[in-house]
């Protein structure tokens, strides 16, 4: 009779070395906040000695398979999505994913977006008897009545809590997402919060040079904002909270970093404001840090990657009191939380802070501080100890099953 699984707390001190196969429809250098995220803990992943199967879509005819010892990459076919055509959704592939684990079994499959490649590697997971993570990282059913489809908001949350129930567990990144999925009949929901690059988000990089090209002076006002361009956005709330600031604050600038399917209607809107486009690495650590403010308006976040970065370039911010703000601001102390979708009390604490003295570099400090606290190293131990929990979970099914199988008959 086989030996029953090691528990999770008797693991020796030294980690096991683990083959993970990560499944995901984005990944860079496609720019997002779902890209970005899984990016960092792939490399987080590497660092701990972990060996990487990466399954993504082809980004483009040019795009080559990295192969190494800790990252192998496997291109599966997609196509364009609508009104985003850089990024891909991947094609259903169950049987080439059967054929790929059968050949070398990964110890556990981590599914990152839920389109078809995601289902396809949900079903290959469990036909396989393979432990299987996902992560929780969009609202797209939310996101529907902002594209004049709101009729599919309901059908696709059906689909989202469908997707996520067939797995192990679903990491999700704060307390408030998993107690509000739990209310929608999530199960096996684990938090494992998300870090912050420390060393590249920085105030040391703010730049003058570029704040003279935005037409700022020294003491002019630059407000920030980083995100898609795009409805979910509630970008009009931030134009009208900047034109109240501005009011108070002649002078002010308002650099939006990013780009989407409002771009250019908004660029032809708004021709005085300055429209950055997509940024990264250091340029888009230069665009924060050469900032004075962060307005986030935004009300469709799961968590909202952006927040903790201009935290981390010592910006104060104004957000709404959900997601990623919430978790980390504390209104007063190290940045401004409005109700959440109180639009006139968000417009009230921007406009608020144009005249407040030496206010918002205090809060910006303060904010500045907190990121300093959210290391990505902390961030992949939880992340490597959930996955830890479902391979043992899976171990400890399959030796109940075993065990039972091998009894006689009575």
């Amino acid at each position: 009779m086989e030996s029953p699984p090691i528990l999770l707390q008797e693991l020796p001190t030294d980690r096991p070395r683990l083959r993970i196969a990560v499944v995901t429809e984005t990944y860079p250098p496609e720019i997002n906040g779902v890209a970005m995220t899984i990016g960092r803990v792939v490399q987080g992943l590497q660092q701990r000695q972990h060996r990487i199967q990466l399954i993504r879509p082809r980004q483009s005819r040019s795009d080559q398979a990295a192969q190494g010892e800790s990252l192998e990459e496997v291109l599966a076919r997609g196509l364009p999505i609508p009104r985003y055509d850089s990024l891909k959704v991947g094609l259903p592939a169950k049987s080439a994913l059967v054929r790929l684990w059968s050949l070398r079994r990964p110890d556990i499959v981590h599914v990152v977006t839920e389109g078809p490649l995601g289902w396809s590697a949900l079903a290959a997971a469990r036909k396989l008897k393979l432990p299987v993570s996902t992560d929780f990282h969009t609202n797209f059913h939310r996101y529907s009545r902002h594209y004049g489809v709101g009729w599919l908001e309901k059908p696709i949350a059906l689909y989202l809590r469908k997707f996520h129930n067939r797995a192990g567990c679903t990491m999700v990144p704060t307390e408030a997402v998993r107690a509000d999925l739990r209310r929608h009949g999530y199960r096996n929901v684990e938090v494992v919060a998300r870090g912050v690059d420390t060393t590249l988000f920085h105030p040391a990089k703010r730049s003058e040079e570029l704040r003279c090209q935005w037409g700022a002076g020294p003491e002019d006002w630059v407000v920030i904002h980083v995100g898609r361009l795009a409805p979910e956005k509630n970008l009009p709330l931030l134009f009208q909270a900047f034109d109240a600031l501005a009011a108070r604050r002649p002078g002010a600038r308002l650099v939006l970093v990013g780009d989407g399917p409002d771009g250019s209607a908004l660029r032809g809107r708004h021709p005085r404001h300055v429209f950055a486009g997509m940024r990264q690495g250091e340029d888009l650590a230069a665009h924060y840090a050469s900032g004075d403010l962060f307005l986030f308006p935004s009300l469709t976040e799961t968590y909202g990657n952006v927040t903790l970065e201009a935290m981390a370039s010592g910006l104060p911010v104004v957000a709404y009191d959900y997601a990623a703000a919430a978790e980390y601001i504390r209104h007063g102390v190290n940045g401004l939380l409005a109700p959440y979708d109180d639009g006139a009390a968000f417009v009230g604490l921007a406009a608020g802070l144009a005249g407040d003295g030496r206010r918002p570099a205090e809060l910006g400090a303060r904010s500045r501080q907190t990121a300093q606290g959210l290391t990505w190293e902390r961030i992949m131990e939880s992340f490597e100890r959930v996955l830890l929990e479902q391979i043992r979970k899976q171990e400890a099914h399959h030796f109940l099953a075993d065990s039972a199988a091998a009894q006689p008959d009575r």
